[in-house]
C-alpha cells in the first residue's frame, strides 16, 4: 500500500537464480547452461538475507532448473523452508517439472507447460509425459502452469487452460508472451497474434478456468504500453543485483517485454485502480 500510495520504487519482490544449469535445451530459452554453475548454499543464504534486509517479502527461486540445486546436503526444499523461517511472506519456485515434485512448503510451484504434448515436446524435448506423471504424484496442490506463448505453441493456449482446470494438484495457469532475445526473435508474436491469444485467455476466464493473470493488463501487454522496467522487482544472480530481470541489459528488450507479471506489477504500483482490485481478488484466490 505504501508503494502504491507514495509511488515508492523500493523493491518488494525478489528472485534468486540458484543455478543456470538445466537438464533441457528449450528452443525459446536464452539463459540456460551459460555457466553450468550451481551456486553454493552460503552465497544463496547471504543473498536471501540481503533481499530480506532490503524489505523484500515475496521471493522466487529460479534457474536453470531449480530442482538440480544441491549443496552441503541441502536441497531446494531446504531453501524454501529457510526462506519461510527468515520471514518471507510468499515463496515461489519455478521449475520445468521433469523432477519429482515434493515441495509442499512453497506457496506456488510455477511449472513450465508449453502446450499439448506435440507442441510442448517440440519446444522442450520429449518431456510431456514425465511432467504429467510428476504432477499426478506431487505432494501438494500448489502447482501453477507457466506457459510462454510463442510461434510454436500459440494455438495451444486453450488446451493448457483446460488441462489446468481438470488436472489434480494444479491450482491455476499463468501466461507470458515470448520475450525476443536476439537468438530467439523468430518466436515472437505479432500484435495481432497477442490479441488473439488474449481473447482466448479471456474466454477461458469467463468459462471459469483458473487463470493467474489480470485481464485488465491485457491491452497493455498486447500493445507493449506498460512502463518498464519494474523497479519494485529485482533479480539476484551470483551476487549481481539487477532491476526487474536479467534481460534489462539487452538493448531493446524492455520495449518488447512479454512478461505478464511485469505489466501487472508496474501497472499495480502506478496506482491503476482496475489492476489493484483485480490483483487483490486474484492473489486472495490462488495464493
Amino acid at each position: 500500500m505504501q508503494t502504491i500510495l507514495f509511488r515508492n520504487k523500493e523493491p518488494i519482490l525478489g528472485t534468486i537464480i540458484v543455478t543456470d544449469k538445466c537438464n533441457l535445451q528449450c528452443k525459446h530459452c536464452s539463459v540456460n547452461n551459460i555457466t553450468g554453475v550451481i551456486h553454493p548454499y552460503a552465497q544463496i543464504r547471504n543473498e536471501m538475507q540481503q533481499l530480506y534486509d532490503m524489505g523484500i517479502r515475496i521471493l522466487f527461486f529460479c534457474g536453470g532448473e531449480t530442482f538440480l540445486w544441491k549443496d552441503e546436503g541441502r536441497t531446494l526444499r531446504d531453501l524454501v523452508k529457510e526462506a519461510k523461517e527468515m520471514g518471507f511472506l510468499i515463496v515461489n519456485v519455478v521449475t520445468n517439472g521433469t523432477f519429482p515434485i515434493d515441495l509442499p512448503e512453497a506457496d506456488l510451484i510455477l511449472l513450465s507447460l508449453d502446450g499439448d504434448r506435440e507442441r510442448h515436446n517440440a519446444i522442450r524435448g520429449d518431456t510431456y509425459d514425465t511432467i504429467m506423471e510428476n504432477i499426478k504424484n506431487a505432494t501438494a496442490d500448489n502447482i501453477c502452469f507457466y506457459m510462454a506463448i510463442n510461434q510454436i505453441n500459440k494455438d495451444a493456449v486453450q488446451h493448457v487452460c483446460l488441462t489446468a482446470r481438470d488436472m489434480k494438484n494444479v491450482r491455476a495457469v499463468s501466461f507470458n508472451f515470448h520475450t525476443p532475445y536476439p537468438d530467439t526473435k523468430e518466436l515472437a508474436l505479432s500484435r495481432e497474434e497477442k490479441e488473439r491469444c488474449c481473447d482466448v485467455i479471456t474466454e477461458m476466464m469467463k468459462a471459469g478456468v483458473p487463470v493467474f493473470n489480470l485481464r485488465s493488463a491485457f491491452p497493455y501487454l498486447i500493445n507493449n504500453t506498460f512502463p518498464t522496467p519494474c523497479h519494485q522487482c529485482v533479480v539476484m544472480e551470483n551476487g549481481k543485483l539487477s532491476t526487474c530481470g536479467r534481460c534489462i541489459e539487452v538493448p531493446g528488450l524492455c520495449e518488447a517485454c512479454g512478461y505478464f507479471f511485469v505489466a501487472e506489477y508496474t501497472l499495480l504500483f502506478s496506482g491503476n485502480p482496475k489492476i489493484i482490485i483485480e490483483m487483490l481478488r486474484t492473489y486472495l484466490k490462488y495464493i
